[in-house]
């Protein structure tokens, strides 16, 4: 009997020894997490900041590009896998083996991926007002959502020589030619359009200018500076066009009574220089004070009247990941044709973009292009058309988008490129 128990508690010994051992070398053979991007990860968004997250632990991440729709591997901790389930982030488990096959089939010289190695935190600047306005920027609304950490920078800050400090700078719903978004026509007697006048020209006074738009256009020249030194720029809804605008009118005014207290120079459009724009050229001024544009460079009031919400899209291209790395990077999705969203600029007229501008996303059967890039200096820029992914008209004072409801939103995902795109560094390709 006492034989027969000995035996029995030395087998069960030796069954709690190799399960032992299974669960101590298990961690050791998984040497990879590998976060999936394609239609099976349950949130998109919170994986972009799962790999921000890891970068600041000084983790290098794999931003497997066209792999599953830009797939994201690091190497396996428990904490950065505890993370992942915090957040809700879809994961694999995998040994480095299977880690290698990856690579192996992403280098293959016949495939259009590549892996490009992600190895710096970005710093982060927004320019956003200090006041309240009656509208959201998407923009910050998903670097909250998928815990991205940012700093806000305006007009003051800027000019003081902040933006130095920082590796890429958002741009949203701005107007950079001093005309107050051009809401002066339905909102010139809302409360918030006359504290924001009022807190613009405070600000300009106070930083030595006579007008808001010669502080804008100062703006305008610092950021240029900045991307010209190699600062990355995003920019979405009014901004780019309002942006190029005011470059191309350094020197002129454009404004007319109402916005800075003098008629505009009446040949103001003869005298743009459109040598002084990232992307836009030949475009002609709207210079009506009734009218909700700057310029002919936005769709917005001119396409067709049966675009609509269900029938809105547009399509990224497809650029080699090999040769073409950082277009591939800004483009990686998991849908290809993504739906449409309006904005105070909507889209770009392609018969006014630069020859030498990337476009990322068009909508061809319009003419409109919707996503563009260029390089500027030793810097990048890249323009997005549209408000807010996933609100088709954003109105003003119209709730902020919860993200709790959009997690694979592909029209988020283009914003989200952008900002782990000044973290990528492209490995030189073995000969």
């Amino acid at each position: 009997m006492m034989r027969s128990m000995k035996r029995h508690f030395n087998q069960k010994g030796v069954l709690l020894f190799f399960l032992f051992l299974y669960l101590t070398v298990l961690p050791a053979r998984a040497a990879f997490l590998f976060i999936p991007m394609d239609e099976t990860q349950k949130n998109h968004l919170k994986a972009y900041g799962i790999a921000f997250w890891v970068l600041q632990k000084e983790v290098e991440v794999s931003w497997l590009l066209n792999y599953r729709g830009g797939s994201f591997m690091f190497p396996y901790n428990k904490t950065l896998e505890s993370e992942c389930t915090i957040r809700g982030v879809s994961y694999q488990i995998i040994a480095d083996a299977q880690a290698a096959a990856i690579l192996q089939e992403i280098s293959d010289p016949q495939v259009n991926m590549e892996n490009i190695k992600l190895h710096k935190v970005p710093r982060i600047a927004v320019y956003s007002p200090k006041n309240k306005l009656p509208w959201d920027d998407a923009v910050t609304l998903v670097l909250t959502y998928a815990e991205i950490p940012y700093d806000i920078l305006y007009d003051e800050e800027i000019i003081g020589g902040a933006l130095p400090m920082y590796d890429w700078l958002h741009l949203h719903h701005e107007d950079f030619t001093g005309q107050y978004g051009k809401f002066w026509a339905a909102y010139k007697n809302f409360p918030w359009y006359r504290e924001d006048v009022a807190s613009q020209q405070e600000s300009a006074q106070k930083l030595g200018f006579s007008k808001v738009s010669q502080m804008k256009l100062a703006v305008a020249l610092r950021i240029r500076d900045f991307v010209a030194g190699g600062g990355y720029l995003f920019s979405m809804c009014s901004a780019p066009d309002s942006y190029d605008v005011s470059l191309s009118a350094e020197g002129i005014d454009i404004c007319d009574v109402m916005f800075d207290g003098d008629a505009p120079d009446p040949n103001a459009q003869a005298k743009l220089n459109y040598d002084n724009c990232f992307a836009f050229e030949k475009f002609t001024l709207r210079t009506n004070p009734n009218e909700y544009e700057i310029s002919s460079i936005d769709v917005t009031e001119t396409r067709p009247k049966n675009i609509t919400k269900e029938n809105d899209y547009f399509s990224l291209f497809d650029f080699s990941a090999k040769w073409d790395p950082v277009p591939s990077m800004l483009c990686q999705d998991h849908e290809t044709l993504i739906r449409g969203f309006m904005g105070q600029t909507t889209a770009f007229n392609k018969n006014y973009i630069k020859s030498n501008v990337i476009l990322l996303g068009e909508t061809k059967s319009l003419n409109e292009a919707r996503y563009i890039h260029g390089d500027f200096g030793k810097g990048t820029w890249t323009f997005l058309g549209g408000h807010d992914p996933e609100d088709y008209q954003h109105l003003v004072g119209d709730p902020p988008t919860n993200l709790n409801l959009h997690p694979n939103s592909p029209g988020y995902r283009l914003i989200l490129n952008n900002i782990l795109f000044p973290a990528a560094k492209k490995e030189k390709r073995k000969t």
